[in-house]
């Protein structure tokens, strides 16, 4: 019935009245006419259809009606989220009542040039107040929240019960219970962080804010004590023993959640063995139990500034599950035989037991590949760390020989002390050891994902689709603005196209800004169980087989490489259940990763601004990276970011060019646009608020050059 209705909705641009589609459906029977309705109402609920005021119904796919996630920014507008398509502009009187992250039915009413849309929301499917955090305040004889989420306008009232234990400064948890009016929420206090000055609250409640919690539940905790701390002579039993190999790790240095291992040798044909062994999570981690369900409630671990939020409970992220040195751990393995072209021509994947030899560090890794200096308990190895680099070139020459992307961004690392003040902003370092452990577990991941894909069985896939045209094109008008010509055609089926544009604009030096804004016009890469290959990594099978301690999907890749090939279960029934439930899973992971990026991004943003509150007035360099009608972005060398208020730049007043993202003053003509190296001061910082205001620093003229001119 769902099938037929959708079929019928999905491929007409018009309308339906229940007892059209009963015709058309050829519909007689009472039963039939229920259950019609029951479909209809099931998939109203789901945003699946719409059903109009009119009491007809109507599919999205040729209306000029869309569904998505709302962002409202803190000036009042927002945009309605597609997926596929450009986002929709929403001005603050269209609003309808919606609030930042509600998902919304949204009408087109304008299209402007280009692919620009403008709307207004039609209704509002469900709202996004799961959880409130923010500061607790009597007012008037009322207890309030004032949000943490400067993007929720609305007055929040909590429960007189719930506020008992709560205190003026408190930083709260609280969850949404009812609308009071259009602008007042009622919520219930669930769980008080800590007063705002207490050490590490701010990080706390944007860790609650974003959905996370530092903590595991007394039921989780419980579960977890009944996991041993040593592996068994019995679990170790019809696993292959690789105690004897010669297997390390690789990671930075406060690294304590240790997912994967490698090995390496020459084969007699002159082929590469590369092993890449991956804690086999999904052993401890069963369907079924309270652990299993925080897991995949979690979806993954997320790294902030001065601590880690896991996905599962120490016990295990940092215990029986981490390979450590010197202590046996069960595994995945994937070996792989890789030749002189850095093709996998043969490999096995299986389950094992394995003991690291020695946890390496990328600093001293890097010091032996960069330097040839052999760090102390390293020099039985160098020749092994010789030999990966070799094979990683290979792969990595293999990859970009078929057209893969290489964004190689530059990213911040703040440096915090014990109390979680920042104490320096700089550069992390990605030197050879860090690409060569990347070469290897992307070459792990391809081989594991296309093993599976050539059986023909549901599946996990990280996928990275294909660009959209207008946006690519857009990019590369922008930079044609820069005076900067593109050689060679462009074709956005092809990731070669991609890497090209960014090859010729290597040189230039605005380049960490143009990869920047490249980057945002790609999509985003996913989960589902379709494969559609992986665009940026001109892959065209691609999973997440290696962290399996911080990532779900690649703890059920592995539950399904134990249930197909060492159970060897692929009966009717299996296949059934994971064709219905991957599509679940793979949605929600996917969710859980923005989830903790936005979580990720949020701390650093608050703990930037927290370190400028210390330099305000000091002067720096930096570069233009973004341009909007208020002002233009600026960032410094360490990827700090703050902005310049149309108003804080000196000697003119300013115009907006939309086309070329620039600033243009109106009498001297000067034009600040991106890429431009600018001298800022700064003016301003809050960490309550996360910003960071710079100001242009005015030019001084020559006295004698004026007088020469005059």
């Amino acid at each position: 019935m769902k099938d037929k209705i959708l079929n019928i909705l999905e491929t007409n641009d018009k309308a339906f009245t229940i007892y059209e589609l009963k015709d058309v459906l050829c519909i007689n029977t009472t039963d039939e006419l229920e259950s019609l309705i029951k479909t209809l109402n099931e998939l109203e609920n789901d945003l699946t259809i719409y059903h109009t005021n009119k009491d007809k119904y109507m599919g999205f796919k040729y209306s000029h009606l869309k569904k998505g996630k709302i962002s409202i920014t803190e000036k009042g507008y927002g945009f309605v989220l597609l997926k596929e398509e450009p986002d929709i502009f929403i001005s603050s009187k269209n609003l309808n009542g919606a609030s930042d992250g509600d998902m919304v039915i949204a009408e087109i009413i304008s299209k402007n040039s280009g692919a620009k849309k403008e709307g207004r929301i039609l209704r509002v499917a469900s709202k996004s107040y799961d959880t409130i955090v923010g500061e607790f305040k009597t007012e008037n004889d009322l207890f309030t929240i004032i949000p943490t989420d400067k993007k929720i306008k609305s007055k929040i009232v909590v429960t007189n019960d719930s506020a008992k234990d709560a205190v003026d400064g408190h930083i709260v948890v609280a969850n949404y219970i009812k609308n009071i009016n259009k602008n007042t929420l009622l919520c219930e206090i669930t769980h008080i962080i800590g007063h705002k000055n207490d050490v590490g609250v701010d990080i706390e409640a944007l860790i609650y804010k974003n959905n996370f919690s530092p903590s595991f539940s007394e039921e989780v905790l419980e579960e977890v004590k009944s996991i041993p701390n040593e592996v068994s002579e019995e679990e170790k039993a019809n696993r292959r023993d690789l105690r004897d190999v010669t297997i390390f790790t690789i990671d930075g240095d406060d690294t304590k959640d240790i997912d994967d291992a490698i090995s390496i040798k020459k084969l007699a044909n002159g082929n590469y063995e590369l092993g890449v062994h991956i804690a086999d999570v999904s052993y401890y981690v069963k369907p079924g139990t309270k652990l299993y369900e925080e897991a995949y409630e979690r979806g993954t671990s997320v790294y902030l500034v001065d601590r880690v939020v896991p996905m599962l409970p120490h016990k295990l992220s940092n215990g029986i599950c981490s390979l450590n040195p010197n202590v046996d751990r069960l595994a995945q393995s994937c070996i792989m035989e890789i030749d002189s072209k850095g093709n996998v021509v043969s490999h096995e994947i299986f389950e094992s037991v394995i003991r690291s030899r020695i946890q390496m560090t990328y600093k001293k890794v890097n010091n032996w590949l960069e330097n040839h200096v052999v760090e102390e308990g390293y020099e039985p190895y160098t020749d092994d760390l010789t030999m990966m680099m070799e094979l990683s070139k290979i792969i990595r020459d293999n990859r970009s020989a078929r057209g893969a992307i290489d964004f190689d961004t530059k990213e911040a690392k703040i440096l915090a002390d014990e109390n979680g003040k920042p104490t320096d902003v700089i550069l992390r370092n990605r030197g050879v050891g860090e690409k060569m452990i990347e070469d290897f577990m992307i070459a792990a991941n391809e081989t594991v994902a296309s093993h599976v894909f050539w059986m023909g069985l549901p599946f996990v896939y990280r996928v990275h689709g294909t660009p959209k045209e207008e946006k690519i094109n857009d990019f590369l008008d922008f930079v044609s603005s820069l005076g900067y010509k593109i050689t060679g055609k462009v074709n956005i089926k092809y990731p070669s196209s991609i890497e090209n544009i960014l090859r010729q604009l290597r040189d230039k030096k605005e380049y960490e800004v143009l990869s920047t804004l490249m980057l945002r016009a790609m999509q985003k890469a996913v989960y589902q169980p379709e494969n559609i290959g992986h665009f940026g990594l001109a892959s065209k099978i691609y999973t997440h087989f290696t962290s399996p301690i911080r990532r779900f999907p690649d703890t059920t890749v592995h539950r399904l490489l134990r249930t197909y090939i060492y159970e060897n279960d692929q009966s009717q029934k299996t296949i059934d259940y994971y064709k219905e439930y991957l599509p679940l899973l793979t949605e929600h992971c996917s969710l859980k990763e923005r989830d903790a990026i936005t979580c990720e991004r949020e701390v650093e943003d608050m703990k930037m601004a927290e370190y400028m509150m210390d330099h305000i007035g000091e002067e720096y360099k930096g570069m233009i990276s973004g341009v909007t009608s208020f002002g233009m972005f600026i960032q410094l060398p360490n990827m700090i970011e703050g902005l310049v208020h149309i108003n804080d730049i000196p000697g003119d007043y300013y115009n907006y060019n939309e086309k070329t993202m620039s600033l243009i003053g109106q009498k001297t003509k000067k034009k600040y646009q991106i890429g431009n190296e600018v001298t800022v001061i700064v003016k301003s910082a809050s960490k309550e608020d996360s910003y960071i205001d710079f100001e242009i620093k005015e030019e001084k003229t020559d006295e004698n050059e004026e007088k020469k001119e005059a």
